[in-house]
């Protein structure tokens, strides 16, 4: 994979100089740059970096017809995120033609409703019943590599990720393991996922985009509901799927009214969220671990099997990881009236572009941010403290609401996979994919060696 810098860096950025007096002009960059972006097909996080590498954390430029501003500046971060989340809204979600009315494009009152269903099945004792239904997934992953390992064969290791990942919601979706066909038919879901715009302002008929690969997730999505509505629980008891078919007569008059087609929508986002962003972190984790194979060392170093101390380990791997490789890149949001951030006048009607990626990226929160260093989360004062500094799956009342889910996915395989097996690439991708989610562009072929701690 080359030297440093890592995979899809970027220059580094200066840090944001201090907020002059409210309501001052948006330091902007001049059209010719993103003229000259355009004209040579460059990707948006190019672009970004450029701009924000000119004017700071907060800066204006002209992208489509309305005023576009980029944010990296952790406060100004906090304060469109989570600060004043009814100033900054989602518009219109990019993905809306795959997840439709689910909770992660649902708006307003909506949203509201959808979210305090779901967060309660993704903390606390929600969490705990799926606990089991991922250890097994990561079972099944490692009883796998296992044979691979025997056997010598090549695996690639973005799909082996991927599987896991599907198969640990699945169980939790519906109560079943994953079967071969069910993997096969929404393996289009990363398909249609590729296909979708980055922007909500790219979108004007998405519902044409990838229409085969449609149909086939919603006829999963269907005959999944159908089994839920008859009650037809699996080996691992009911999942998260029964409780989004059980009678609305039975629960408080705030919950949603879930048809079939919000509950296939439902189920359809649950299925993104819970595997899509997963696997690609598992893949850039391997993928870095490969270049420095001494991070994988220090972390089975610390502690013995089962311990706090490994576990707290291996969780500093995945953060460190999220921290180059955020679950969702850049985050639009859209002003509905006028207002002042960092010091700065935002119209009413500007597109924003919130970007963890170049935020994890700067070298004034960061030091040697281009560089893979999971003791930043181990090490007390080795990393920013400012929420807006590290926001991997958001902040506020809009962040990934299957976080812990996703962070115990990660951490529950890597304590099952990195004492065991080692993958030996046999050639790694030499491209990011900037999507919804950032991924390695290419296949990820590798053999498995023994371990060597």
């Amino acid at each position: 994979m080359g030297t440093e810098p890592s995979f899809g860096s970027l220059p580094h950025a200066p840090g944001t100089p201090s907020a002059p007096g409210a309501g001052r002009p948006l330091p902007q960059v001049e059209d010719g740059l993103v003229e000259r972006w355009r004209a040579e097909g460059g990707e948006l996080v190019g672009l970004l970096s450029q701009v924000r590498e000119r004017c700071g954390g907060v800066a204006g430029f002209r992208l489509g017809p309305a005023p576009t501003v980029l944010v990296t500046d952790p406060q100004a971060v906090q304060h469109v995120l989570a600060r004043h989340p009814e100033r900054y809204v989602k518009r219109s979600h990019r993905a809306r033609a795959l997840l439709g009315g689910g909770v992660m494009a649902a708006t307003g009152e909506a949203w509201k409703r959808q979210r305090r269903l779901l967060q309660s099945q993704f903390t606390g004792t929600g969490m705990r019943r799926y606990e089991q239904r991922i250890t097994e997934a990561a079972r099944t992953t490692a009883q796998r590599w296992d044979r691979y390992a025997r056997t010598g064969e090549v695996l690639d290791v973005g799909q082996e990720m991927r599987r896991f990942a599907l198969d640990a919601i699945w169980r939790s979706l519906t109560g079943h393991p994953l079967d071969d066909g069910t993997e096969r038919e929404l393996a289009t879901v990363a398909a249609v996922a590729a296909a979708l715009p980055i922007q909500p302002a790219d979108m004007t008929d998405s519902q044409d985009i990838a229409a085969t690969d449609l149909a086939r997730i919603d006829a999963v999505a269907r005959h999944a509901i159908e089994a839920a509505r008859k009650g037809e629980a699996g080996p691992d008891g009911p999942g998260l799927l029964h409780v989004l078919v059980d009678d609305p007569s039975d629960t408080p008059s705030e919950r949603p009214e879930y048809t079939d087609q919000l509950i296939r929508d439902e189920l359809v986002t649950l299925l993104v969220a819970g595997h899509e962003t997963t696997s690609s972190t598992l893949t850039w984790l391997y993928l870095l671990l490969d270049r420095y194979p001494e991070a994988r060392e220090q972390a089975l170093a610390a502690g013995g099997e089962g311990s706090a101390e490994r576990g707290r380990a291996i969780q500093a791997l995945v953060n460190e990881t999220l921290r180059l490789y955020p679950s969702a890149w850049v985050l639009p949001r859209y002003a509905t009236e006028d207002d002042t951030l960092a010091g700065y006048t935002i119209e009413a009607g500007t597109d924003l572009l919130v970007c963890p990626y170049l935020t994890h990226r700067d070298p004034e929160l960061w030091p040697e941010p281009e560089h893979f260093d999971p003791r930043r989360f181990t090490t007390p004062d080795n990393r920013p403290t400012h929420p807006g500094a590290y926001f991997p799956f958001g902040i506020g009342p809009r962040a990934c609401l299957g976080l812990q889910f996703a962070l115990r996915e990660s951490t529950v395989l890597l304590e099952h996979l990195l004492p065991a097996h080692t993958p030996v690439f046999r050639s790694t991708p030499t491209k990011t994919a900037y999507g919804i989610t950032v991924r390695p562009d290419g296949p990820t072929p590798a053999t498995l060696a023994p371990p060597t701690t």
